[in-house]
């Protein structure tokens, strides 16, 4: 390892704190120890991770780094507390909420001045558990860790993990479950439900608090400025427009984007029963709680839209309803754009107008139709030109003429930007993924580790999509797996699997 790298790399009782949430003062939180977890062990370290608080990773196999991430002692220069927010769950408020089995320990700088929180989830009772336990299932938190690093490996922002810390405890959920705590790294656990817990309390002077705090720790360019407030919430519609946007290209649905679960930074933030689709179905819907479909894959855009529209009525104290309406109405122009540009880059294409329009929502008519997998239909065609016009046309087989007139269309805008068999099959490989997340790994992931105590799948999982979009042939061959197990189509048996909150 290079000098300069190791140099800067630190234990764990020398992490650069700046914890700053902090003194905005008691309103905002309960000041709280974690539990005590029974006989703490370690499931899965990420390097990855621990790269971006300047950790040495091989402080991982320290025997203190179980008991400092399980919360039974105390990390210096943390100071852990659970925050209050509130928040619309499925479009009803419930102002009973906030951080009932977390603790946010405080934020770390690293040597390049980025700023991460360090969060564990699953660490006991606090004052806004609503009588519950207070812990994680284990079972969860490998889902959402996969989850994060499986987002992070297709460049979508998102929150990230250290580790996950099992713990020798029975806990009871729709049955007895095994729990944990998962070290969650974010760039910012504020929500939007943390504005919300404030303006439904009538404490609009908070409300400006809280908007000059994240001002003036992640958008220090706004705090000079006459319209700070605006531009703020800019920022958000923005970011929040480009998030939708790209779970949209990579077919990911969330799951449960109520507005407590809404990072106000854009990033994709407190994963539940989440999902990659598998075939191509718009209503796709991962949680299996969510029987109207508020949550499903295709209304995730006009959400996202309802829950920024939501952010900006605890803003009218700040921001006229008049400005705060011009702001709002960015968010479709912003998603569209994004939205084009995605669907482009999936192509391989460059040009974006009326003609490329019209073929890109053709190409979406006959997905709906015929249901192909959704990620390895993009990977194929990428090389339809080279060979893989069988692979794509195996999903067609009722109207196999639907294919091939679209593939009419879509040639005649590769002929007019120019682009070779080699440059088309580049260009779509670097935007459309050989391996996602698909649940039935993470099942069998999850399962090896409950059934067995068996990690090691998890682990292999962290190295395939750490680099989803490359063939990875040193990688599949060092670990002898043929690389078809995890980039083939999603068995029969497997498709339409839905996800539990508490799983």
């Amino acid at each position: 390892m290079n000098s300069k790298i190791i140099a800067h790399l630190k234990p764990l009782e020398n992490l650069n704190f700046k914890n700053r949430f902090i003194d905005l003062g008691g309103e905002y939180y309960q000041a709280k120890n974690p539990v005590p977890a029974e006989d703490p062990y370690l499931v899965s370290f990420n390097a990855e991770g621990a790269a971006l608080i300047d950790l040495d990773p091989a402080e991982s196999r320290r025997p203190e780094f179980v008991q400092y991430m399980s919360g039974n002692k105390p990390l210096p220069g943390a100071q852990p507390l659970a925050m209050a927010y509130s928040g619309f769950q499925f479009g009803v408020y419930n102002s009973q909420l906030g951080d009932g089995r977390g603790l946010l320990l405080g934020e770390v700088e690293n040597q390049k001045g980025e700023k991460w929180d360090i969060y564990l989830k699953g660490s006991g009772q606090t004052r806004f558990c609503r009588g519950f336990d207070g812990r994680a299932t284990l079972r969860s938190s490998i889902r959402e860790y996969l989850g994060q690093e499986a987002l992070a490996g297709l460049g979508i922002p998102t929150t990230r993990s250290l580790a996950i810390v099992g713990i020798r405890e029975l806990i009871y959920r729709e049955r007895p479950e095994l729990p944990a705590v998962l070290v969650r790294l974010a760039r910012s656990h504020i929500r939007f439900g943390n504005f919300d817990y404030f303006h439904y309390t009538n404490r609009p002077e908070k409300v400006a608090e809280l908007a000059d705090h994240v001002i003036q720790v992640h958008l220090p360019h706004l705090a000079d400025q006459p319209e700070k407030y605006r531009l703020f919430f800019r920022f958000v519609i923005d970011r929040t427009a480009y998030l939708i946007a790209s779970w949209q290209s990579a077919g990911f649905a969330h799951g449960v984007m109520n507005t407590d679960n809404m990072s106000i930074l854009g990033d994709c933030f407190d994963y539940g029963p989440f999902g990659f689709m598998d075939r191509f179905k718009s209503g796709f819907v991962p949680n299996h709680s969510d029987i109207h479909g508020r949550y499903s894959y295709d209304r995730q855009p006009e959400i996202g839209h309802w829950n920024l529209a939501k952010l900006g009525e605890t803003l009218t104290s700040l921001i006229a309803p008049n400005i705060l309406q011009e702001e709002l109405e960015k968010y479709q122009v912003a998603f569209n754009g994004y939205n084009s540009q995605m669907t482009a880059q999936k192509l391989g294409l460059s040009l974006i107008d009326s003609e490329f329009m019209e073929v890109a929502g053709r190409l979406y008519e006959i997905l709906a139709a015929h249901q192909p997998d959704y990620t390895n239909f993009f990977r194929n065609l990428g090389s339809h030109r080279k060979g893989s016009l069988p692979e794509l046309q195996k999903y067609f087989h009722q109207s196999p003429a639907h294919l091939k007139d679209w593939l009419t269309g879509y040639e005649r805008l590769l002929e007019r930007e120019d682009i070779s068999p080699d440059e088309q099959q580049e260009r779509m490989n670097r935007a459309n993924p050989k391996f996602i997340l698909r649940n039935y790994l993470a099942d069998k992931a999850i399962d090896q580790a409950i059934k067995n105590a068996d990690f090691s799948e998890i682990e292999r999982l962290l190295l395939i999509l750490k680099n989803p979009f490359s063939d990875q042939p040193e990688l599949f061959q060092k670990m002898k797996i043929d690389p078809d197990l995890y980039a083939s189509d999603t068995p029969e048996s497997f498709l339409d699997s839905q996800v539990s909150c508490s799983a």
